[in-house]
């Protein structure tokens, strides 16, 4: 059985209450006392009660961070910054994938309202407005990462979506692209149209016009869904000679589509992904990619969250505070020069 306080006492021969003030640092309790009660804490093995704590604090000491997909490595490392940041101020996280089901984001809204979690960090780009307005409404403190309405919040991180385009749109322009196509997820809303327009005003900046065919978008970012549009570019009178795609893992995809045909990358055709996820740099050929800050992205936004709940930004409506980060392009094997005679 657990050890309890009263157990504590029983040893200590001093009153239960005695025992829960020494532990909780209570300055009424001597110093000598308070050492004591704590050694045979420690000597029993004695483990406070998160339960019976936030009883008294009306805290939990927990953080709700929700995301789109829990196998989605762009997130896993987001989580890392975030874990790190809530670890140090003695945090826990409570994560929830809404896997763009409109059910499971009000289940996930309901568990953490009932759970009570201190806090909740929305990392799901998609994530209904309605919802977070929900939680709103019931006091939790709520910052959103890279979400597509984040006007919606007054507390957001987010990365430069349009300039770490521009970055890869200007990488493929000076290899002498100019027939760029760009592959999007309709489903990512804010950040797929931040990308794209990003891709689009490079190249009225460079002066090259896109051919409208050359847009194409898919339902979602898994690799499948980048392996399936190939035969879409493919099947085109006129040919990109290079593809940027909304993400690594549509671009993973893409890749292994290429090799299926007999595409040679990037001899034949030039492929950019987005994010630099871990898997980017092991694919054949390795994915040149813009490296978003991801662990100081999470790390920020948690942050962020915890000056809310420690009450050093006032949680106010009419209080508005993001934080915009910058990625940076990473060049790597899989682009290169169009060949002569594209």
């Amino acid at each position: 059985m657990a050890i309890t306080i009263k157990d504590i006492a029983r040893i200590t021969g001093v009153s239960h209450s005695t025992v829960s003030r020494a532990l909780g640092g209570n300055s009424l309790i001597s110093e000598a006392t308070t050492t004591r009660i704590r050694k045979v804490a420690r000597e029993m093995g004695y483990q406070p009660s998160a339960a019976a704590r936030s009883l008294k604090t009306n805290q939990t000491k927990v953080i709700g961070v929700i995301v789109n997909s829990i196998d989605d490595p762009f997130f896993s490392e987001i989580l890392f910054g975030i874990e790190d940041a809530a670890q140090q101020a003695g945090y826990s996280l409570f994560i929830a994938a809404s896997q763009y089901d409109p059910i499971r984001e009000q289940n996930i809204v309901q568990t953490m309202m009932e759970q009570r979690t201190d806090g909740v960090i929305i990392c799901s780009s998609s994530f209904s407005a309605d919802k977070g307005r929900q939680l709103l409404a019931n006091g939790f403190p709520v910052v959103v990462v890279n979400y597509k309405a984040n006007e919606n919040f007054n507390y957001s991180i987010y990365h430069d979506d349009v300039d770490g385009s521009q970055q890869l749109t200007e990488h493929l322009l000076a290899l002498g692209h100019t027939k760029i196509a760009y592959l999007g997820n309709s489903k990512s809303g804010r950040t797929s149209l931040d990308r794209l327009n990003g891709f689009k005003k490079e190249m009225c900046k460079a002066g090259v016009k896109i051919n409208p065919a050359y847009i194409y978008e898919v339902e979602g970012s898994e690799p499948e869904l980048g392996k399936e549009s190939l035969h879409y570019f493919m099947n085109l009178s006129d040919r990109p000679t290079a593809i940027m795609c909304f993400n690594d893992m549509l671009a993973i995809g893409f890749l292994h589509a290429c090799r299926q045909a007999c595409l040679r990358v990037p001899e034949d055709l030039s492929v950019t992904g987005f994010d630099n996820i871990t898997f980017s740099a092991y694919t054949s050929p390795p994915l040149t990619t813009l490296d978003q800050p991801k662990y100081s992205i999470g790390n920020e936004s948690a942050q962020l969250l915890l000056a809310l709940l420690g009450n050093k930004i006032e949680n106010q409506n009419n209080t508005h505070k993001e934080k915009v980060l910058k990625g940076s392009l990473l060049v790597r094997s899989s682009t290169s020069v169009p060949l002569p005679n594209e």
